[in-house]
């Protein structure tokens, strides 16, 4: 049996292009919770955020060959989990038209929310912003490229969306 745990990240994505499934196994036992915790903040629901990792795992492996450099993986796959999961909750408003949990209503002042509550009432980029920095620690630049923003928005859009938060709180 041959061990890929001792493999860089970049030998394991070679290898997946290859057609390697272990190897691309392998590479997806690494970054699952980073994608599961994303989709989750961003989705709402365990067995949403399950479809669209799955989703997402599934679109990778079959277009790992399409990857240009080793070294943007992470990157690229959080690319396709942020279009799976505006996929998703596109289609949950269109299905649902004003579901509760998607609506924002009314904030009263003498409500307490809790953070969980604040942040699923922010725009949904907004939360996959604060959820990329806050949750996963990625730079703005990072976030940029994933999202297909500039840095500097991502800082103002992260800068309101916790201001937002705190005054929820």
């Amino acid at each position: 049996m041959y061990d890929y745990g001792s493999h860089s990240e970049e030998q394991l994505i070679r290898k997946a292009k290859r057609g390697d499934v272990k190897a691309f196994s392998e590479l997806y036992a690494r970054i699952y919770k980073e994608l599961y915790r994303f989709a989750l903040y961003t989705m709402k629901h365990p067995q949403d955020a399950e479809d669209a990792v799955s989703e997402t795992v599934i679109a990778a492996y079959e277009n790992i060959g399409k990857l240009k450099k080793e070294t943007s993986f992470r990157g690229w796959i959080f690319k396709i989990l942020v279009n799976c999961c505006k996929k998703h909750l596109q289609q949950v408003c269109r299905t649902e038209q004003l579901n509760e949990e998607m609506a924002v209503q009314e904030v009263s002042q003498e409500e307490n929310y809790d953070v969980r509550e604040a942040f699923m009432r922010l725009e949904e980029v907004d939360r996959m912003i604060v959820s990329c920095s806050v949750f996963e620690g990625y730079s703005s630049d990072e976030i940029g490229e994933i999202l297909e923003l500039k840095p500097a928005t991502v800082r103002s859009r992260k800068s309101r969306a916790l201001e937002k938060m705190r005054g929820m709180l």
